[in-house]
């Protein structure tokens, strides 16, 4: 058993997404455990090296998480032959460009989503990555939350039965900065600076939906800019150009022929009342569950309770205690963590992974078919997109 050494670049990642997750909870937690075991008892240890523009801010990341290497030439550290890997969580608008010329370096691409702005960049450089014949992925996390796995296993098992209809309700107050500080960065919501909900949120629910309820056939979609202006981080007005929420329906094709109807709330000017920041609510014929980020509820078919609608009585029945809670029978590490490991077998030793840059560029076509349905009010068809 032998531990072999993986160079991965990491661009982008002094920002709360990359630090955090990919960084810290990804990257860091990955050589503490040892790294990253292959399927012949060999483990992978990667070693990064931390590319931005901010020398003296990359530094402080470094050395907070000892990490040994970093640097500000993107072009140094793609002409190493000892880093193979090349990974980008900074902004969309450069992202593309970023994994072409990684690709053209001859690194294998693992991206944060969207992989670009518009689709036809999206397909062209999954096009691209796909034609170099290296290895390459894209985000997909919200894959691997405990309580989407524990609403897929009910989905594999035939809990739903004939799966009816989704709900994804999404969102919290994001202050605007006046009163309160920000808890989210200002370019969210500059559109001139690649902001908005649609474009960062209608990539999440597309491959959550193909994934677990059914392929996204049709959808029609509103944005709304609700609060017109905020405060930056150094406490100065701006103009609030970008949508900070959506609110769509999408037709799915079930995994079995159902027609699926999937409802999207989403919205960073809203107030939560239910059980998590995003809740996803599944309703079929035999059965109906409820799951946020952790915790995952299910309500049988035998054990629906008939409530009453009487308008003249205080309702009696309490809705949330009448289901039941889907137990934790193995232990759910941090979605980015499972993805790249994931990904590094992928690289190393070929195990097999779906979740290219082909899916990420699935989730751009949905935010723009979302974008022409907003734009030209009415519903707008998902072909199967060809790569």
């Amino acid at each position: 058993m032998t531990t072999r050494r993986l160079g991965l670049i990491m661009h982008g990642v002094t920002g709360r997404m990359g630090t955090n997750q990919h960084l810290i909870r990804s990257i860091c937690a990955i050589r503490a455990q040892g790294g990253v075991l292959l399927a012949n008892g060999d483990h992978v240890m990667p070693d990064p090296i931390l590319i931005g523009r901010n020398a003296e801010k990359i530094e402080a990341l470094a050395r907070a998480h000892g990490i040994t290497r970093w640097g500000t030439n993107l072009d140094a550290a793609l002409s190493s032959v000892d880093d193979t890997v090349f990974f980008d969580a900074g902004t969309t608008q450069m992202r593309p460009g970023l994994l072409a010329r990684a690709i053209r370096a001859g690194k294998h691409v693992y991206c944060e989503k969207p992989i670009a702005t518009h689709l036809s960049e999206a397909v062209e450089i999954a096009r691209v990555a796909e034609a170099s014949g290296l290895k390459h992925g894209a985000v997909q996390d919200k894959l691997f939350l405990p309580g989407l796995r524990k609403l897929d296993m009910l989905r594999r098992a035939g809990f739903f039965g004939r799966m009816l209809a989704v709900r994804i309700d999404f969102g919290y107050w994001v202050f605007e900065g006046d009163l309160q500080p920000i808890q989210r960065p200002s370019w969210n919501y500059r559109s001139e600076d690649g902001g908005g909900m649609i474009l960062d949120m209608m990539c999440h629910w597309r491959y959550v939906l193909d994934n677990l309820f059914g392929r996204v056939r049709s959808v029609s979609c509103i944005g709304v800019t609700h609060i017109p202006k905020r405060w930056d981080e150094a406490g100065h007005p701006y103009a609030a150009t970008a949508d900070d929420a959506a609110y769509a329906t999408c037709e799915l094709e079930g995994h079995n022929g159902e027609h699926v109807v999937a409802q999207l709330t989403m919205s960073w000017a809203t107030r939560v009342r239910r059980d998590d920041l995003v809740t996803f609510t599944v309703d079929g014929t035999d059965g109906s569950a409820v799951a946020g980020l952790t915790v995952c509820r299910a309500q049988p078919r035998v054990a629906t309770p008939r409530p009453v609608w009487n308008p003249d009585e205080k309702q009696t029945m309490n809705f949330f205690d009448q289901w039941q809670e889907i137990p934790d029978t193995q232990v759910y590490e941090n979605g980015f963590k499972i993805q790249w490991e994931h990904f590094i077998r992928h690289v190393v030793e070929d195990a097999p992974y779906r979740w290219t840059l082909e899916e990420g560029a699935k989730g751009v076509q949905l935010v723009e078919a979302a974008l022409a349905s907003w734009s030209e009010r009415r519903w707008v068809d998902v072909p199967a997109l060809e790569i």
